[in-house]
């Protein structure tokens, strides 16, 4: 999953959610050692994260859509799933929250900037990046989408192929959001569960 379903599935508490955003940026294993002076809830955070990455890469109905994924976009396939489920989300967020994208999303970059304190030195770019051009609320059209994969594109080489993967979704979109819906309220439990134990 990609960053606006991390903030989503992360619950109320701000330390969780820094922690669920930040996670791909925190490395090796989070021992009792190592985390002892953290913050409990922003530690819970970093392990729903990589919880959350383990169910959704293990989960059959996504491994289903990332195979069908895998024939055009090959092994970037899982990388354009996270998008495509974030796609779904932010298209449908009035299913999951009683507030529109646009001021969840507002809501949220404010919580990121007063938590700053949590975020890795080398996230802060793509943060200020995130919140100037609004990555949260462009996830909502095809567009948006598409701006956000031929960004992705130009980071690395190897990202390049990431620039066509907008025509696999526009031709197989129907496919792609039954698997999500499918899927996304078992993550939603499962994450709650895991808050709730952690």
């Amino acid at each position: 999953m990609n960053f606006l379903a991390h903030i989503l599935l992360s619950g109320t508490k701000e330390g969780v959610i820094m922690g669920n955003y930040v996670g791909d940026f925190v490395k090796g294993r989070l021992t009792d050692e190592k985390t002892e002076s953290w913050d409990p809830d922003f530690v819970t955070g970093l392990k729903l994260h990589r919880f959350i990455d383990f169910f959704t890469d293990q989960h059959g109905t996504v491994r289903e859509a990332t195979h069908k994924a895998a024939l055009s976009q090959g092994k970037l396939a899982g990388i354009v799933m996270d998008i495509y489920f974030d796609y779904f989300l932010a298209k449908h967020f009035d299913q999951f929250r009683p507030e529109p994208l646009f001021t969840y999303a507002q809501n949220m970059y404010a919580l990121i900037q007063e938590n700053e304190h949590f975020i890795p030195v080398d996230m802060m770019r793509m943060v200020q990046a995130m919140r100037n051009e609004d990555w949260l609320t462009s996830y909502a059209t095809l567009e948006g989408v598409d701006l956000t994969f031929h960004r992705m594109s130009r980071r690395a080489t190897y990202l390049a192929p990431l620039r066509n993967a907008m025509l696999e979704l526009s031709e197989n979109e129907d496919f792609y959001q039954d698997k999500f819906f499918s899927f996304f309220p078992e993550l939603q439990k499962a994450s709650k569960e895991f808050i709730l134990t952690h």
